[in-house]
């Protein structure tokens, strides 16, 4: 476990108060409030190690670079803004499939994408 320094504190604390998924450029926006002389190479380096202590989970979207949020929020979606990029989770799940005989579904993803209500 890696010690704890106030640009860790302060990516950790932008994944708490925007509440979904992040890119590394919109934490290194939302974390330099905090930390003012913070790169875009800690960033990475600092995601790297949430990720691997399993404090954080990569999102991916197809076509899109990688977003991240907290680990541990069990199945989930996700809405993606055509107009800002910003990646929303959704609750839940209602995705009833009818599979063919004999196939077994081990899992799923569903990216919905729109508009956000600021985009709107």
């Amino acid at each position: 476990m890696e010690r704890s320094t106030k640009q860790r504190r302060a990516i950790r604390e932008a994944f708490l108060e925007a509440g979904r998924p992040l890119s590394p450029q919109e934490v290194l926006s939302l974390a330099r409030r905090k930390v003012p002389s913070l790169g875009l190479a800690t960033v990475y380096r600092t995601l790297k190690g949430l990720v691997e202590e399993g404090f954080l989970t990569a999102v991916a979207l197809p076509g899109e670079p990688p977003r991240y949020e907290p680990a541990g929020q069990g199945h989930h979606h996700h809405f993606l803004c055509r107009r800002c990029g910003r990646v929303y989770e959704l609750s839940g799940c209602g995705l009833k499939a009818d599979l063919p005989p004999g196939f077994q579904a081990e899992g799923h993803e569903v990216t919905v994408y729109g508009r956000c209500p600021e985009c709107a």
